[in-house]
């Protein structure tokens, strides 16, 4: 009997010793210490012993317990230590490399853009007006003074979803809809946004770009006050050397209507490439509101009069920066977008 504990120590010492896991030191304990270990089933078998061996088989059986136990908790302790060392050197951060920064993002130029445009707007009393994308007939063109057969639509060749829905062609119908939702009250509002045309893409045309309009109604309101609205807004968007022209123009809801141009920011109104020598650039459409649309949406044209004006945002912004191409602000060349 005791060959054979002696025998048993020895295995189990050398697989604790062999063992390299939690895990494995767990199954040498149960395989050897455990209820229906060998050393168990010895203590177990002693009433088949006399009683002057019982006392020391007892005693070896429990030396041998004692040594796999201690042997055990002693490895335990070794395992769990290079097991933590593993992992920490698994997760373990070089702190000798440079980190890992990250880039910051910014509005589109467009944004951009459009952020300024308003700024300067609501710092004159405006408010700002929205409206949807996917607009009705009526108020695209009907309640601006074309009807379905006035031949000024061919100039906003249009994607209709329906005979009477399209994607809208300018942010127009937002005026519209403000000025019936007014019920005849005076207002003052900038209505930016995306609109649709069928146009062929190029380096000055798009048939998606953004536009913003301008909307004054009231009493009282005079081609003069739009001419002064107009210089104060070119003068804080491309500085204050510059001056604009009124030419005389045609636009269904707008009369009289007209062209806006810009004395040229890069050469002061002497000629250059930029302005093709005439000393001015075309940016935006005017006019003030014929009186058939006010009366469509309920004003009174006889006391009401009020102005509108209308400009293309990417236009606004290839003027100011530098852009030749209108593709660069669609086509998400981070290059280009860095730099603004």
């Amino acid at each position: 009997m005791r060959e054979q504990l002696e025998a048993l120590r020895d295995e189990a010492l050398q697989l604790v010793d062999q063992a390299s896991t939690q895990k494995e030191l767990n199954d040498v304990r149960i395989k050897y210490l455990g209820k229906k270990g060998p050393i168990t089933e010895v203590l177990r078998g002693m009433g088949k012993l006399s009683a002057e061996e019982r006392p020391v088989v007892g005693e070896i059986a429990n030396a041998v317990r004692g040594v796999i136990q201690t042997q055990l908790e002693q490895r335990l302790v070794d395992v769990k230590q290079q097991e933590m060392n593993a992992k920490l050197a698994l997760e373990a951060i070089d702190v000798t490399l440079p980190g890992r920064s990250k880039k910051m993002g910014q509005a589109h130029l467009l944004q951009q853009v459009t952020d300024e445009i308003e700024d300067i707007f609501v710092g004159l009393g405006y408010t700002i007006a929205e409206g949807p994308e996917v607009e009705q007939d009526l108020f695209n063109f009907e309640m601006l003074n074309l009807p379905k057969d006035h031949p000024a639509r061919d100039m906003q060749d249009s994607f209709y979803i329906t005979d009477e829905i399209l994607m809208r062609t300018h942010t127009s119908p937002v005026q519209a809809r403000t000025m019936l939702a007014s019920k005849g009250e005076p207002i003052r509002i900038l209505c930016p946004g995306k609109v649709y045309r069928r146009d062929e893409d190029d380096a000055t045309h798009s048939h998606q770009f953004m536009q913003v309009e301008g909307l004054v109604v009231g009493e009282d309101i005079s081609m003069a006050d739009l001419k002064g609205t107009l210089e104060a807004f070119v003068k804080q968007m491309f500085g204050e050397a510059r001056e604009i022209r009124l030419r005389p123009s045609f636009f269904p809801f707008t009369e009289p209507s007209v062209e806006v141009d810009v004395s040229c920011f890069k050469c002061g109104g002497k000629g250059c490439n930029i302005c093709k020598q005439t000393g001015w650039i075309e940016i935006l459409g005017a006019g003030m509101v014929h009186p058939h649309v006010l009366e469509m949406a309920e004003y009174d044209s006889t006391k009401m009069s009020g102005f509108a004006f209308g400009m293309g945002i990417e236009r606004i912004a290839m003027l100011k920066y530098g852009v030749d191409d209108i593709r660069h602000f669609y086509t998400n060349d981070v290059r280009f977008s860095e730099q603004f």
